[in-house]
């Protein structure tokens, strides 16, 4: 019992420290991927080639001064960091990365618990991360705080539905939950979810950039209009924290998209762990290719498209799968 509890704490350590590495760096890529389809230089002085900025902005916001706003409420004020940084940390621990291996003589399953009800736990965690942008909104007594957690509040909510919608068909054709079992079912490249569920993917794939409030979704943040919307009464780590916590959505939608759609680990040749690294980084490498290339919807196009559009999709997605699957 003991050791099972170690090695559970050892990959605990292992992934949430990859995790954290992953966003650091990923904030870099951003901006150099971002720099050259502008045809702009990007980071380049801290380190070669600029790969040290994840570090200079580290220790710029360790060292920044921590305000808080006079009217603003405190407790929640102080809270709301944490419970938009929390959630966004604990899916990845029923993501599997990679096939069991063997290390001094005992067999080690690369996931950190074997969940049975795995997509469920993802979609119940990541729900929870609403309610740190509500209270970011409100606490501060901000009008720009408040219209930026308004608008995020009501987009995530409206995309959640198609979000969880758009697992329903992969759910049906897997008859299981559980993330381990849906990989193992996507053996070969043409059992990958991805061709057997192509419109759940596409749902999928708009759901989720617009639950991380990202572009062309990214009303909550526009700059234009609500300088940096939910956080703009936030400085130091406290908004360090919602920044790793949207770059550690991006990692964790990429990750699962990875494992239900795109076939998990499998692949030929590679090392597993190796083929699950790729396809989540080409995922994210597609989220930031989107930032650069789409303009932002306007909100009220937002929300129809949510409700008009991609809900009715969803649900047509699983009438027409209920039926193939009783033919």
């Amino acid at each position: 019992m003991l050791e099972i509890a170690v090695i559970a704490l050892i990959k605990s350590v292992v992934a949430l420290t990859v995790l954290l590495l992953a966003c650091a760096w990923l904030t870099y890529l951003e901006r150099r991927v971002l720099a050259m389809m502008q045809s702009r230089i990007g980071p380049n002085t801290a380190g070669f080639k600029g790969l040290l900025t994840p570090v200079a902005d580290l220790v710029k916001l360790l060292f920044k001064e921590d305000f808080i706003p006079a009217a603003a409420h405190k407790p929640l004020y102080l809270l709301a960091p944490l419970m938009a940084f929390i959630p966004a940390m604990l899916p990845i621990a029923v993501v599997p990365f990679g096939d069991t291996i063997t290390l001094f003589g005992r067999e080690i399953n690369l996931v950190i618990s074997d969940f049975s009800l795995g997509l469920l736990f993802i979609l119940a965690v990541t729900s929870l991360g609403i309610y740190g942008i509500i209270m970011a909104g409100w606490a501060p007594n901000s009008k720009f705080s408040l219209l930026g957690g308004l608008r995020s509040s009501a987009q995530m909510i409206s995309y959640e539905i198609g979000l969880g919608m758009s697992f329903i068909g992969v759910i049906m054709l897997a008859g299981t939950l559980n993330l381990v079992e849906i990989v193992q079912q996507q053996s070969s490249i043409l059992d990958w979810y991805i061709f057997k569920q192509p419109l759940a993917f596409l749902l999928y794939l708009t759901c989720a950039i617009a639950e991380t409030n990202r572009a062309p979704f990214d009303l909550p943040e526009a700059e234009s209009e609500l300088v940096a919307g939910y956080h703009t009464e936030y400085s130091s780590m406290r908004f360090g924290l919602f920044f790793v916590g949207e770059y550690a959505n991006m990692v964790t939608v990429a990750a699962v998209a990875t494992t239900v759609f795109l076939g998990g680990w499998q692949g030929p040749f590679l090392p597993p762990i190796l083929w699950f690294i790729i396809k989540c980084f080409a995922f994210l490498f597609f989220y930031i290719w989107l930032r650069g290339s789409l303009p932002r919807f306007r909100y009220d196009q937002l929300m129809k498209f949510g409700w008009y559009v991609l809900i009715p999709l969803a649900l047509a997605n699983i009438l027409i799968t209920a039926l193939v699957t009783q033919l």
